[in-house]
């Protein structure tokens, strides 16, 4: 008799491809640093060969040390922005879908839609004029402008559940706002608030390179994968891999975070899972 796989190697399966797209530029970001090792002799400006496996940038620098260097605050900055833009995004949704007060769901909307109405890349070089932004600068300034996009979803999503009996019966039963907001209305969410962040994570990461690739929040030379792109761009006929390897990167990055999302969203007890595992076990 043969029968089918069983449903958790297959649920395992069918995060692969998302890992390993998204696996190696979270691993060079990570150890990439750790493995670049001390930085070697000059060559001309964009060679190939003479030790240098894929050759060199613009000033003569290995390319693949700098790639190794390039990715950690492309992948620092758009995490870090992620969560920290869903860290208030959270409460103010929830709160803005449950409260009773109208003056209150105004109260903590409204002022998010005046910085929906200013383009994200624009408000960033209005603050990169004042002042030069760090990586922590940057990193507020993309939470800054991911935010109200956020929290509409949140409180979009959040009302539907909010006015579900199930919520009603827990108010008359003295439940605490705690219980209602997380217990129910955020379990309620979890699907949409994961899909959500896929698309918001390939957002901020995207906003974080093309600000980099202006030249905010890093150094015109220092090791950054959109920095990598836009100074040895007049030289990719010359020495493609300066700009194709950390492009490359980066997509593989969004492109693998949203694989990962979109695998942890398929549910496995739907119809078309059943009948799937009953057509697989076969006599």
């Amino acid at each position: 008799m043969r029968y089918a796989p069983t449903a958790q190697p297959r649920r395992l399966r069918r995060f692969l491809p998302g890992a390993a797209l998204a696996g190696l530029p979270l691993l060079l970001a990570l150890l990439g640093p750790l493995l670049a090792g001390e930085a070697g002799p000059r060559g001309l400006s964009f060679t190939l060969g003479g030790g240098h496996r894929l050759g060199t940038d613009f000033v003569g620098r290995d390319v693949v040390r700098q790639v190794l260097l390039g990715g950690q605050s492309v992948v620092t900055v758009s995490l870090a922005a992620t969560a920290l833009a869903y860290a208030v995004a959270l409460p103010l949704g929830l709160a803005a879908a449950l409260t009773r007060r109208a003056w209150l769901e105004e109260t903590l909307m409204r002022p998010l839609d005046v910085l929906l109405a200013v383009p994200s890349l624009l408000l960033v070089l209005l603050v990169a004029s004042v002042y030069a932004p760090g990586p922590g600068g940057l990193t507020l300034l993309a939470a800054l402008v991911t935010l109200p996009d956020a929290a509409r979803v949140v409180r979009a999503g959040a009302t539907e559940a909010a006015s579900r009996p199930a919520v009603e019966a827990l108010r008359m039963q003295g439940e605490t706002w705690w219980r209602m907001a997380v217990g129910y209305v955020g379990r309620s969410m979890a699907r949409t608030l994961a899909a959500d962040a896929g698309v918001r994570l390939t957002g901020v990461l995207y906003l974080v390179a093309t600000a980099a690739f202006l030249g905010v929040g890093v150094q015109p030379d220092a090791a950054d994968w959109a920095v990598m792109v836009d100074r040895n761009r007049t030289g990719l006929f010359v020495q493609p891999w300066a700009v194709v390897v950390p492009a490359l990167l980066i997509v593989a990055l969004s492109v693998g975070t949203n694989l990962l999302f979109d695998a942890a969203l398929t549910k496995n007890d739907g119809p078309r899972g059943s009948a799937r595992d009953r057509k697989g076990a076969r006599p």
